[in-house]
C-alpha cells in the first residue's frame, strides 16, 4: 500500500467512479454497488469514453443486477490497468502523471525517499537502474466496493414470482463483485446479515488459493470491538477471513450514523489496540479449523489490518491515530466531496457545500432505514421535501425501491419516504384524535423521511449529463459534520498535501480536536434522546440512558489521560482541549440533573 489513507464510500454515486480517478495514482477508494440503475448508466458513459462498444443489460434479462455490477467493475479494472500502464511508461518530467504519483506520496514513504534519491543521482547508469526500479515498484490503489448489509430486499421475476435468496439486493451485489475480475475487497457495513454472510461461502475467491493468497477480501466496517469480534468469529467459522476492521465513528461520520451506546472513538481504538493480537489468534484457530473441513490448508494467518475513519480533519490528528493507536491507515471521506476531480458533486451542490457553515450539517431521522442520517440543510432534496409538505403532498414517488421495508398498511413492503406510506400514515394519525401538539410532532416525524435511492445518485447523473429530461433533479447528500471547516473547492494534490501535513487547508479556522467534536455530537444526541422521552420513560429506556451517560463519562476520563500524550500538538492546544473537555463534562452532568430519568 503506497498511501496511509483511503477514500471511503460516499453515498451511492459520489464515489462510484472515484477508483478510475485515483487508483492509477496509487490511492485506494471505495465505490458503492447498491444502485445498479445508476451503475448501468455510468458503465455506458465510461465504456464509450474508453473507446469500447457498449452492450446494455436490460432489467428483463436474467440476473441483470448482478451482471450489471460485474460488467461495471470489470470495465473499471480495464480502464485503471490501461491508465496505470500508461503512467509506468511516462518520462520523469515536471507535469507528467508518473511525477505526480511520487509527489503525492508522503515524505516518510521509503518509496518516496527512493524517488528523491533518484532525482539527486547524476551518474547515467545508476540513474537508469533507479528509474527501472521505480517504474516496476509502482502500485495501483485498490478498487474496493461497499454493500450496506441491511439493504437487502427480496425480489420477484417479471411474472411476479418470488426469486430465491441469492437474488436479494445484497446477495446479487455480492455475486456481481465475486464474479468480477477485481482482486480487491468487499466492505460490508450497517451490521450483520447472516443470509449475506452465509452466501460468501459460495465463491472460491474468498478462500485462499494454493499459495495462501486471497483473491478477494472481506472488510468489516464496525463501530465497536465487541460487534467486530462477533461478526469476525461468525465468518471465521465458515472459512472466511476478515482482512480489515474499518472502525468508524458512530456519529462523527458521513452517511448513516450508527450511534453506539455512548462508546467514544478513542476508547474503542484503545480496545482494538490492546486486544487485536488476542482476537487475531482466536480467529485464526476458528479459521484454520473451518478451512480444514473444506480440505484447505493454511499455515500462516493472513494479514488483518485495523483502520479508522470519521471526522479526521488535520495532519496532526491523522499522524496521532497512526502512531498512538498503531492503525494501518485512516479514511478521509467527506472532505473529498469538495474535490471535483475525485468525486461526483453537481456544481450547485458543490457551491452550497463550499459556502456552508456548521449549522447546515445535522444528524436527522431522514433515512427510511430508521437509522440516524447525516443531512445537509442546503440540499435541493431537503428543499423539495419541505415544498411538498407545504403543498399538502408530502413524500416521494418510489421507483427504485431499495429501501422498502414497511408492511403496516400493505401486503407488499413499501418505503416510509414514499408518498403512498406518508399519506396512509398521516390519515391514520388524524383519525386518532391526538392532542394538536402531539399530532404535529408525529406528522413531522413521518414527513421527515427522505428518498435516498434517487437522491444519493442524482448528483452523479447531473455532473455526467446522464439525467433524463423528466427525471427528478433533487440531490440528497450526506456529508459528515467535519466538512463544515473546509470552505472551498480543492484539488486532489491540495487535499493529499493537507492529509500529510505538507500544507494546512484549515489554517484560517479554529477547529476543536476530532475527539472533542465527536464527544459534542454524543452529548447533543443524549440531550435529544432525553427530551424525546421526557413525557414517559420505560425501565428499559431509563437503563439505556443511564448507561449511555456513564459511558460518556468513562470516555471523558479516558481523554483526560490521553491529552498529555498528544505530543505532536502544542501545549496551548492541549490546554484548550482540556478546557473544552471540562466544559462538556459539566454540561453533561447538568443535563442529567435537569432531566429526571425515571421509569414510568
Amino acid at each position: 500500500m503506497m498511501h496511509t489513507f483511503h477514500i471511503p464510500v460516499l453515498g451511492l454515486g459520489y464515489s462510484v467512479d472515484t477508483p478510475l480517478k485515483v487508483s492509477p495514482l496509487g490511492i485506494s477508494s471505495v465505490a458503492s454497488i447498491v444502485d445498479d440503475e445508476m451503475i448501468e448508466r455510468m458503465r455506458k458513459y465510461h465504456t464509450i469514453k474508453n473507446g469500447e462498444t457498449f452492450t446494455p443489460i436490460a432489467t428483463t434479462e436474467p440476473d441483470f443486477r448482478s451482471r450489471r455490477i460485474t460488467a461495471y467493475l470489470d470495465l473499471m479494472q480495464r480502464m485503471v490497468d490501461k491508465k496505470f500502464a500508461d503512467i509506468q511508461q511516462q518520462p520523469f518530467t515536471p507535469g507528467s502523471d508518473i511525477t505526480r504519483y511520487f509527489e503525492l506520496l508522503p515524505d516518510h514513504s521509503p518509496f518516496k525517499k527512493r524517488y528523491l534519491h533518484y532525482l539527486q543521482t547524476t551518474a547515467p547508469d545508476q540513474k537508469a537502474l533507479l528509474e527501472d526500479e521505480l517504474r516496476n515498484g509502482l502500485m495501483k490503489g485498490d478498487i474496493d466496493v461497499n454493500i450496506m448489509s441491511k439493504v437487502d430486499k427480496l425480489n420477484k421475476d417479471v411474472l411476479g414470482e418470488s426469486l430465491g435468496d441469492e437474488f436479494s439486493d445484497a446477495s446479487a451485489a455480492l455475486r456481481g463483485f465475486a464474479q468480477s475480475t477485481l482482486r480487491s475487497s468487499l466492505i460490508l457495513s450497517a451490521g450483520m446479515n447472516p443470509r449475506l454472510y452465509n452466501y460468501l461461502e459460495h465463491f472460491e475467491d474468498f478462500f485462499p488459493d494454493e499459495t495462501g493468497t486471497l483473491r478477494k477480501k472481506i472488510i468489516l466496517k464496525v463501530s465497536d470491538f465487541r460487534s467486530a469480534f462477533i461478526q469476525a468469529k461468525y465468518l471465521a467459522k465458515k472459512g472466511i477471513w476478515v482482512s480489515e476492521f474499518r472502525i468508524e465513528s458512530g456519529l462523527n461520520c458521513g452517511g448513516h450514523a450508527f450511534a453506539t451506546d455512548g462508546y467514544l472513538l478513542g476508547p474503542i481504538l484503545e480496545e482494538f489496540k490492546e486486544k487485536k493480537q488476542e482476537m487475531r489468534d482466536e480467529l485464526m484457530g476458528l479459521y484454520a479449523a473451518a478451512l480444514a473441513k473444506k480440505e484447505l490448508e493454511i499455515r500462516v494467518a493472513p494479514v488483518q489490518k485495523i483502520t479508522v475513519q470519521g471526522g479526521i480533519g488535520t495532519a496532526q490528528e491523522n499522524e496521532f491515530l497512526l502512531k498512538h493507536y498503531e492503525v494501518d491507515a485512516t479514511g478521509w471521506g467527506s472532505p473529498f466531496l469538495l474535490v471535483p476531480e475525485v468525486t461526483n458533486v453537481d456544481d450547485q451542490t458543490l457551491k452550497n457545500l463550499a459556502e456552508a457553515d456548521r449549522s447546515d450539517y445535522y444528524v436527522s431521522n431522514s433515512s427510511p432505514l430508521g437509522v440516524l442520517f447525516n443531512n445537509f440543510r442546503r440540499s435541493s432534496a431537503e428543499r423539495q421535501r419541505l415544498s411538498r409538505i407545504a403543498k399538502g403532498r408530502p413524500g416521494s414517488p418510489c421507483k427504485k425501491k431499495y429501501l422498502v421495508s414497511n408492511t403496516e398498511f400493505t401486503a407488499e413492503p413499501i418505503c416510509t419516504a414514499s408518498r403512498q406510506y406518508q399519506h396512509l400514515k398521516i390519515k391514520q394519525l388524524h383519525a386518532q384524535n391526538l392532542p394538536e401538539a402531539e399530532l404535529q410532532q408525529q406528522v413531522e416525524a413521518v414527513t421527515e423521511k427522505l428518498c435516498l435511492c434517487d437522491g444519493l445518485s442524482t448528483a452523479t447523473l447531473i455532473k455526467n449529463q446522464l439525467l433524463m429530461p423528466r427525471e427528478d433533479k433533487a440531490v440528497s447528500i450526506c456529508p459528515g459534520p467535519n466538512l463544515a471547516w473546509f470552505s472551498r473547492v480543492y484539488s486532489l494534490d491540495e487535499m493529499v498535501s493537507h492529509i500529510y501535513g505538507k500544507m494546512n487547508l484549515l489554517s484560517h479556522v479554529t477547529r476543536p480536536n476530532m475527539f472533542i467534536n465527536e464527544l459534542s455530537l454524543y452529548l447533543e444526541h443524549y440531550r435529544k434522546d432525553l427530551e424525546l422521552n421526557a413525557r414517559q420513560f420505560t425501565d428499559k429506556k431509563a437503563r439505556y440512558l443511564s448507561k449511555f451517560k456513564e459511558q460518556l463519562l468513562v470516555g471523558i476520563d479516558y481523554y483526560k489521560r490521553l491529552i498529555p500524550q498528544l505530543s505532536n500538538q502544542a501545549a496551548a492546544y492541549q490546554q484548550e482541549m482540556t478546557a473544552q473537555l471540562k466544559a462538556i463534562e459539566e454540561e453533561l452532568l447538568q443535563v442529567g440533573q435537569s432531566q429526571t430519568v425515571t421509569a414510568a
